[in-house]
């Protein structure tokens, strides 16, 4: 039986004659040409934070319509003073507007407005390669996984592709946050990943601006969601189109940002460092004849542990709510109306294709 005759038998049949998963396996294949969605049964979602990209955001949209059929695609422009806004909608996208400043802020809005089952995140500089994102959708779906990494790999040997000094800062910064979780951390600050609707309805989204990779690393790595990585190309961004980061003042951010997750996600071990160097000091305070100073000393000393192991008590009970809402959404599944409607879409359009368009409007 042809792909065309399997779409236009399943018209006439319900729900209640035929197993959905079974017919999604069998029937609605990622390959098949006259299938309206490349992943039926998933409602999936692009997110596209832009600001001034008129140059590059239309390619970017065009590119992800060609490689996922049927994936929404919102593109949110940051206060543009270009024509971002028009490129993106001329191509196809869904345009939203975000007032408030920052890559991080435009998250916060797409994460609480969208409602998909999968969630694909991707800057509109046309730097990362839309070709990948099948593969980290599938990868998600395969686990099932709630995040899943695309570590960048340089297609182009042109400095803007990846800069030396945002080289250095992302491994440094990996290697902070691997210290601080105890695991292996790879390229926290990519742009290009994919999310479970559990990950995103829990994930509480307090960046602003660039820190905002950093915070979904570390979410990951506080609530211990089942993760994996794919490897993605990176190039050069296209003419006329310019970096929005500054690497020191953007690479300070982040590192005051690292230092309030330790605080928060490791209180114990960030004020007993405190504790221990006021300790140590009210211990050599009276030889040194300043005596005096030993007991405020260590009665600070005392005041950090306190306050340590109570904002711990604080971490467990935010963990424990955190891993209520992650757990109050439903897992990456396959929507059986989702399934129906994919079916339908593509029974239509093989219709269309085995007689003509002009016959099955007649019809």
């Amino acid at each position: 039986m042809t792909s065309t005759e399997t779409a236009i038998g399943t018209e006439s049949m319900t729900s209640a004659e035929i197993d959905l998963r079974t017919f999604a396996a069998t029937h609605v294949r990622v390959e098949d040409e006259f299938t309206g969605a490349r992943f039926p049964g998933y409602r999936v979602a692009a997110i596209v934070p832009c600001y001034n990209e008129e140059a590059a955001i239309g390619k970017v949209v065009r590119d992800l319509r060609s490689t996922v059929p049927g994936m929404e695609i919102y593109v949110y422009d940051n206060r543009s003073s270009d024509a971002t806004a028009e490129v993106a909608r001329k191509a196809g996208a869904i345009v939203r507007r975000e007032n408030l400043k920052g890559k991080g802020n435009v998250v916060r809005r797409a994460f609480a407005d969208i409602d998909a089952d999968i969630y694909l995140m991707i800057d509109g500089d046309d730097t990362y390669d839309a070709a990948a994102a099948p593969a980290m959708i599938q990868a998600l779906i395969d686990g099932p996984h709630d995040h899943v990494l695309g570590i960048r790999e340089p297609e182009t040997t042109g400095e803007d592709a990846y800069r030396p000094g945002h080289e250095n800062g992302n491994r440094m910064l990996n290697a902070v946050v691997g210290k601080v979780f105890g695991t292996n951390v790879e390229d926290m600050l990519s742009g290009y990943r994919v999310f479970s609707r559990r990950f995103v309805k829990s994930f509480p989204a307090a960046s602003r601006e660039f820190e905002i990779e950093t915070e979904l690393t570390v979410h990951c790595l506080s609530t211990r969601v089942p993760t994996t990585s794919v490897k993605v190309g990176f190039r050069d961004r296209p003419a006329g189109s310019e970096s929005k980061l500054r690497t020191y003042r953007d690479g300070f951010k982040i590192l005051s940002l690292i230092v309030n997750l330790a605080r928060h996600e490791r209180p114990v071990p960030f004020y007993g460092a405190f504790a221990a160097l006021l300790a140590l000091l009210g211990g050599v305070t009276a030889p040194l004849g300043i005596a005096y100073a030993t007991p405020a000393l260590f009665t600070l000393a005392a005041l950090s542990t306190m306050i340590g192991l109570v904002l711990d008590g604080t971490r467990k009970t935010r963990y424990e709510a955190g891993r209520l809402a992650y757990l109050g959404q439903a897992p990456v599944e396959v929507r059986p109306e989702l399934l129906i409607e994919d079916a339908v879409t593509g029974a239509a359009a093989a219709r269309r294709a085995a007689f003509g368009r002009s016959v099955f409007e007649a019809a």
